[in-house]
């Protein structure tokens, strides 16, 4: 019996991602999916996800008919998904296919995990996964959907939900962070920021972050978070305080959190507790295993409060996390 190639085999045991892409999908949502689980990784030296397309026809005409997608699997392929991600359109009103809601049922139904991004909530609240469920869709479609869904725990003012084995993205961008922190999910925070540099986009946004921000870009150049927050990631380790980063930026503590609140959806202390708990979690990755020295060195204090963060942001403890995602597990 001739020998299994090695990439055969790798390619075999790597987690399978799957979008079903279906008449008049958006075409942005789709190219995201693409970037962060479907393009190779020699940056890393291995693939994160086995990837690919599947639609219910062999041509699929895209949103507005900008352009038509051919060659992908057929929904079949849907079956093999641990991953499956559901088809998102701009004209919410019109009922998915049959077919479509039957391929999200099973892989619901075998327990693969489920991702909408933004309308793609509608799919999966049409299939019926989402009764009793958190989601999130984006803004401006809140009203129809807890209007046709009210079962649904839809929660309108967030980038993203993580519910387990179902997650859904408001609209846009906040399909790349959904796709991140479910590289971060999978992979560790080391791996998820390694894709985020090659796509040129934030590391970390936590998905309880508003969608609309009032002002996403400052009208005056010296309103810029950048360098105060430039200056605070050199310096998580000190005992920084939201006082410390308004001081740098030369403004009081109410006007750093408007604009916190403006330019990013979060306040400056959730902004820099999210910061240390991405670098404690890239320390235990890099194989430091004495939870005390994780703590101090990003700023977190104590082992303890370690604990609490990292089962509060990750939902597993520090030496769950190190089993997963240390040295010796790769």
């Amino acid at each position: 019996m001739p020998k299994e190639s090695s990439h055969a085999a790798h390619t075999a045991a790597v987690h399978r991602v799957v979008v079903i892409v279906d008449e008049n999908s958006n075409p942005f949502e789709l190219g995201c999916a693409t970037e962060v689980f479907g393009l190779r990784r020699p940056e890393i030296g291995r693939d994160l996800y086995d990837f690919r397309l599947c639609a219910p026809e062999p041509r699929t005409l895209m949103r507005d008919g900008f352009f038509t997608l051919t060659g992908v699997a057929g929904l079949e392929a849907a079956d093999s998904a641990d991953t499956l991600i559901v088809p998102n359109r701009p004209d919410t009103e019109v009922p998915r296919r049959p077919a479509v809601l039957d391929a999200v049922r099973r892989a619901h139904a075998r327990g693969a995990r489920l991702i909408g991004f933004c309308s793609g909530a509608f799919t999966l609240a049409e299939a019926g996964v989402l009764d009793g469920r958190r989601a999130t869709a984006h803004w401006q479609w809140a009203d129809s959907f807890r209007a046709r869904f009210p079962s649904v725990r839809l929660e309108s003012d967030v980038l993203f939900v993580d519910d387990g084995d179902i997650l859904t993205a408001a609209g846009s961008a906040a399909a790349l962070d959904l796709g991140l922190h479910v590289v971060r999910r999978d992979h560790g925070a080391e791996i998820a920021n390694s894709v985020s540099r090659r796509l040129v986009f934030a590391a970390h946004r936590d998905g309880g972050q508003r969608q609309f921000v009032e002002r996403p870009v400052p009208d005056l150049p010296d309103e810029s978070l950048a360098p105060v927050m430039a200056w605070a990631q050199e310096r998580l380790d000190s005992p920084l305080t939201v006082s410390d980063l308004a001081a740098r930026a030369a403004v009081s503590p109410a006007t750093l959190h408007r604009r916190f609140q403006a330019q990013l959806g979060t306040t400056p202390l959730s902004w820099l507790t999210g910061e240390r708990l991405a670098l404690a979690c890239r320390l235990i990755e890099r194989g430091e295993s004495r939870f005390e020295v994780v703590a101090r060195r990003s700023g977190l204090g104590t082992a303890a409060n370690l604990r609490t963060l990292m089962r509060r942001e990750t939902g597993i403890t520090p030496s769950a996390y190190r089993r997963r995602f240390g040295p010796a597990a790769h």
